[in-house]
């Protein structure tokens, strides 16, 4: 059966979204968390562990996420999460946005092999478990990730997981597979492949190319279609109930979104950000997505969405 584990997607992949999505949807075996930033050890408070605490993560294994490229802060936030029972982190090589890259964190140190290797040499010692390191191609070309793993293979990391683009190109444009299948071929250690699976034709053809990559990380196209999962796992796309099962799944994100945030502003524009994603399935979807990006009162937003179940909803894959 294909490992699948859900990608962390600052903003949307909680505690309360992975939980609620376990409930009503199979096919993942983990989740990576978005990732903590790391700061003086002054500054770290519980707050910023909150949505790791371990009776709140019931339903899927997790893994944490560090952005950073402080090694003794690095270290402090690792042993921190040694202490409430994770075994395993991993460090973000991999956000791609400018406010991130332009400090050299994320994948603004793809560019620096030896300052990435001497990171590594300090903090794995000195963690309570094991590393894995989540990157992409490169900073501005995908060159720079052949540079870089000579130096990921001399260092005992747990696994590799890669998003075949630059950070240049954010999420827009085609995963560069050709890389991608250089970086398979020359890492010693196990690859997770990430980026760009919607469907369970582009997943079988993906693994049928790729059948040494060891895992498949899947974000965007989960949170449009939570059906897909269990797809791949299956081998079937089930069309039946999806509608109903959907609807049972928003109901209970809804309600637990609803009583964790602040006031309706802060709800609506969740669900907001959530409907750019869940609309895609739907016939007229985009539609739904943009009438619901240009309601500003929360009762008008319950009424678009309550029609729309009652009256309009059909999933069209």
């Amino acid at each position: 059966m294909p490992r699948l584990i859900l990608a962390p997607l600052q903003g949307f992949t909680d505690a309360i979204f992975r939980t609620t999505f376990a409930e009503h949807f199979k096919g993942f075996e983990a989740a990576m968390a978005p990732f903590i930033t790391t700061m003086p050890a002054d500054r770290i408070h519980d707050r910023h562990f909150r949505d790791l605490l371990p009776e709140r993560n019931l339903r899927l294994r997790i893994e944490p996420q560090i952005l950073g490229n402080n090694a003794e802060e690095f270290m402090h936030v690792g042993r921190r999460l040694g202490d409430m029972g994770y075994p395993d982190v991993n460090w973000n090589l991999g956000c791609p946005f400018r406010p991130v890259t332009k400090k050299r964190r994320g994948a603004g140190l793809l560019p620096f092999p030896e300052q990435v290797g001497g990171f590594l040499e300090k903090i794995l010692p000195a963690i309570p478990g094991r590393l894995s390191v989540k990157l992409r191609l490169g900073l501005n070309s995908p060159l720079e990730i052949l540079n870089l793993l000579p130096v990921l293979n001399r260092l005992p990391l747990r696994e590799i997981i890669i998003h075949p683009r630059t950070a240049r190109q954010v999420y827009t444009g085609r995963p560069d597979l050709d890389t991608f299948r250089l970086c398979l071929e020359a890492s010693r250690h196990p690859v997770v492949y990430n980026g760009d699976i919607g469907d369970l034709r582009t997943f079988e053809e993906m693994s049928t190319r790729f059948p040494d990559v060891e895992g498949w990380m899947i974000g965007r196209g989960a949170l449009s279609n939570p059906f897909l999962p269990e797809a791949i796992t299956t081998g079937a796309d089930n069309a039946s109930a999806k509608v109903d099962r959907f609807r049972a799944f928003y109901a209970d994100l809804f309600g637990r979104y609803h009583e964790a945030l602040s006031g309706p502003g802060h709800l609506l524009d969740r669900m907001k950000g959530f409907w750019t994603y869940f609309g895609v399935h739907f016939k007229g979807g985009a539609a739904l997505s943009k009438r619901i990006h240009h309601t500003f009162h929360l009762p008008r937003y319950l009424e678009v969405v309550a029609r729309f179940f009652e009256e309009d909803a059909e999933w069209v894959g």
